[in-house]
């Protein structure tokens, strides 16, 4: 089994990546330039944890295009990048094009870093997205795909530990992209909230 792992330099993408790497499979690493405010800081740490993990330096996916078309928070300063962070597509351009290089490198399986489904915000962070795009992604590929979600049983907090155990650092999860945490993104506030909760 080898496998595409969709890694963005975030917490969550690169704990998965972690996990792929002990449990022994071949992995390829994928990130996808969609045009996100954040790519030059995403990329920078994405490049660096893959380093020190020992795996290949990530291949990129040039689709800056859509965010171009596309506008949401996460692609465009003129929105606001919580209130309108709903990137419509997102998750499945990620999951076909992961599935599309995973073909050409003849793996079977191409894997996001969505958490647990109590966490899900929008429609496709879901199971019920995953087994859909897992059937679709088979259909246009001729060939069983699988659509792997190593973090679906995780909340935030789980992956902030199991990281830190891991010895996991340098990550960047801002969707804003500036050099500190905007503190206002998605991201951010789920850090935010975990702070606030362990009275930080």
């Amino acid at each position: 089994m080898s496998i595409v792992t969709l890694v963005s330099g975030g917490l969550d993408s690169t704990l998965m990546a972690v996990l792929t790497k002990e449990a022994g499979t071949e992995q390829y690493p994928l990130f996808v330039d969609y045009g996100q405010r954040a790519k030059k800081r995403e990329f920078a740490a994405c490049v660096a944890a893959m380093q020190a993990l020992g795996l290949a330096k990530p291949e990129v996916a040039g689709l800056s295009g859509f965010g171009t078309l596309i506008h949401s928070g996460l692609t465009d300063p003129a929105l606001h990048v919580s209130e309108e962070a709903f990137t419509p597509g997102r998750n499945m351009m990620f999951l076909l094009v992961g599935a599309a290089y995973a073909y050409t490198k003849g793996a079977d399986s191409v894997a996001i870093g969505l958490l647990h489904d109590d966490t899900a915000i929008f429609p496709d962070q879901t199971s019920s997205f995953l087994r859909s795009a897992e059937s679709l992604l088979t259909t246009i590929m001729g060939v069983r795909m699988a659509v792997l979600a190593p973090l679906k049983d995780f909340f935030k907090q789980d992956v902030v530990a199991v990281a830190s155990q891991k010895g996991i650092a340098g990550t960047y999860s801002c969707h804003v992209g500036g050099e500190k945490p905007c503190g206002e993104c998605i991201a951010c506030q789920e850090f935010n909230f975990l702070g606030a909760k362990n009275g930080r």
